[in-house]
């Protein structure tokens, strides 16, 4: 299993806590390559963008990731 697949396993487990999920996407993020960000963050807004969008828009806008 490659980081990304973990990350994503992790956040599927956690996604029941926003304050979890906040935590467990900063933490993973760290863990990837930019490439593997861009995939996340498709992945996240699919998953998650009804329940957690405003968490992800504060996160995946920073300068870094935009």
């Amino acid at each position: 299993m490659n980081m990304l697949e973990y990350v994503k396993m992790i956040l599927e487990k956690v996604s029941f806590d926003k304050n979890l999920f906040e935590k467990e996407l900063l933490k993973g993020i760290k863990s990837l390559i930019p490439s593997e960000v861009k995939e996340l963050r498709k992945w996240c807004y699919a998953k998650f963008g009804n329940m957690y969008q405003k968490i992800l828009n504060r996160i995946f806008n920073r300068p870094q990731f935009t």
